[in-house]
């Protein structure tokens, strides 16, 4: 069980018995997704975490001129959901797509209240994720506000290290705020100097 990679992920913020993790994964639904398969779309009503065990997912939104803006991924080991729909139950405005063949693992908003009621210490885990998804989007905000392009590459380096050949250059570009032609000007001066 504890070769598990959910267990694994878990076991980083809180200890469960082989009991409690059965429990858990009992209430998981596995689904696979094409490239390009959304999980979400915009006005959708989020009803699911989703951790990643293969694949890539990418949050985005799209603007009122049609240009997508890339809020986040979650390369596999990391969990994905549009925050503001799931807590509050209402349509959300995140589009969450598999950026390649992507397996994921499903909690639903009921059965995470559920786990709550039958293993407190999940209360813990999802406030410790929930807090950790809080800071790294606040400092993602302010890095936007306040950081050259160059610097904001390098955060989406040091953050996503794995993605950095994995992902194509419009959403690497879309997620640090720039066009992908200035993109491709700015990776060939860093590699120049």
């Amino acid at each position: 069980m504890a070769t598990n990679p959910i267990i694994l992920n878990i076991s980083k913020y809180i200890n469960l018995t082989p009991q409690e993790a059965d429990h858990f994964i009992s209430l998981l639904q596995p689904r696979a997704l094409k490239r390009k398969e959304f999980l979400l779309a915009d006005g959708d009503i989020c009803k699911y975490s989703a951790f990643v065990t293969s694949g890539i997912l990418r949050g985005y939104t799209i603007d009122q001129n049609g240009i997508e803006h890339v809020m986040n991924f979650a390369p596999p080991g990391w969990w994905m959901a549009d925050m503001y729909s799931l807590l509050s139950q209402r349509p959300g405005n995140l589009y969450i797509e598999a950026s390649e063949r992507t397996e994921v693992l499903l909690l639903s908003k009921t059965s995470q209240e559920k786990l709550y009621q039958d293993v407190p210490r999940f209360e813990r885990f999802f406030r410790i994720i929930t807090e950790n998804s809080l800071v790294a989007y606040q400092q993602r905000l302010m890095d936007n506000l306040s950081l050259p392009a160059e610097e904001r590459y390098n955060n989406f380096c040091k953050r996503y290290p794995s993605l950095i050949h994995t992902l194509p250059k419009k959403d690497i570009a879309s997620y640090i705020g720039v066009t992908p032609e200035f993109f491709s000007r700015m990776q060939a001066k860093m590699v120049k100097n």
